[in-house]
């Protein structure tokens, strides 16, 4: 089992969404973020009836001997509400752990560089690792709790001396992971065959009776959920494409807001998403980078990053790191890079030679 070789999909996972091309703020969908594998707080879901999920659950086969051990990382993403403010006092003139007083402002220029409000992310995770199937019926509910936090960055001129700050702040969240497993009797009578079910909830207080936009619930939610599932001294059974005589057991198998497939090289790691994909899903080669967009098409998004006017450009730089990466990263590509977007060619099947 190693979670390495899954990582890298599964970042992709945990940042679908996370900004859509032209990677700007003032697009209207980059306004209206974090679309997949949103669980709200419980009291906002039941507010809107259920329409907004709270909780996700999956559910896989795993063949496994008594020796087995199974490891299970929850991941998501927790939303930070960046603010931008002018000092009221230098910073050479505060004393030493003072802290500072500003005024919020809508955007603050700063060596030609403008500061905005923005919505970031931070990632979050649990491990639960080692855990014997046999006893994972009574293994306790793990109960995930992630405090709220400030964080101030001051924001220097070109002299070193601070002009303004950017204000970083996120809720509490709090929630569980429940496991249970049970064995599975087989039409073929094979032994060691057990139903995983593993099940994450937002638990995180939230007065939904104040509010009236799904807005306000999304900085106490996780964002982009989903789990990664190793085996040691086992293996797990495919969902999609199940072996002959398990396709009636694979069919029992209860996911809510998640596609559980096979990930890495074998059998031992699975991925459950919201996204749907298929067995031993894997980033092309071929592509330079993490774009966010929904089933993103590498050639066609970087053409139109290079299109975007010099305005444009200049508030995909200022607005999130991460869009000023993708913007770095496309306008240095190495031609011979760019030309491997353009097509390739995975394998060549010959075809049967024609009979006379």
């Amino acid at each position: 089992m190693n979670f390495d070789r899954v990582e890298k999909i599964a970042e992709a996972v945990l940042y679908e969404g996370y900004m859509l091309y032209p990677y700007r703020p003032s697009s209207v969908k980059n306004r209206q973020r974090w679309n997949f594998g949103v669980l709200c707080p419980r009291s906002w879901s039941e507010h809107e009836q259920g329409s907004e999920a709270w909780t996700m659950q999956t559910e896989c086969l795993v063949k496994a001997g008594s020796s087995a051990r199974l490891t299970v990382k929850v991941r998501f993403l927790q939303i930070v509400q960046r603010a931008i403010g002018t000092l009221h006092t230098p910073r050479h003139e505060m004393p030493v752990g003072a802290k500072p007083e500003f005024d919020l402002v809508d955007h603050l220029e700063i060596g030609g560089r403008v500061f905005r409000p923005w919505q970031e992310a931070a990632e979050r995770e649990h491990t639960s690792a080692a855990m014997s199937l046999d006893s994972l019926a009574s293994q306790p509910k793990v109960m995930l709790a992630f405090p709220a936090g400030e964080q101030v960055e001051y924001l220097n001129d070109e002299q070193g001396r601070a002009a303004g700050v950017a204000i970083r702040c996120w809720e509490t969240l709090n929630g569980s992971v429940e496991f249970d497993a049970c064995p599975v009797d087989w039409e073929t009578g094979a032994e060691g065959v057990f139903k995983v079910t593993v099940r994450v909830s937002n638990l995180t207080p939230f007065a939904s009776e104040r509010v009236d936009s799904r807005e306000a619930a999304l900085p106490f939610s996780l964002v982009s959920a989903h789990t990664i599932l190793g085996i040691e001294d086992g293996e797990f059974v495919s969902l999609l494409e199940p072996p002959a005589g398990f396709e009636a057991a694979a069919a029992t198998c209860r996911n809510l807001g998640t596609w559980p497939v096979l990930a890495g090289d074998g059998t031992e790691t699975m991925l459950s998403s919201p996204i749907i994909l298929y067995d031993h899903p894997q980033v092309a080669e071929e592509s330079a980078g993490n774009l966010f967009d929904a089933t993103e098409i590498d050639e066609i998004l970087t053409l139109r990053i290079l299109t975007l006017t010099e305005e444009e450009k200049r508030e995909m730089r200022q607005s999130d790191e991460r869009a000023r990466a993708i913007l770095d990263r496309t306008e240095t590509l190495p031609r011979e890079q760019f030309m491997k977007l353009h097509g390739v060619l995975r394998g060549l099947t010959p075809l049967p030679e024609e009979q006379p």
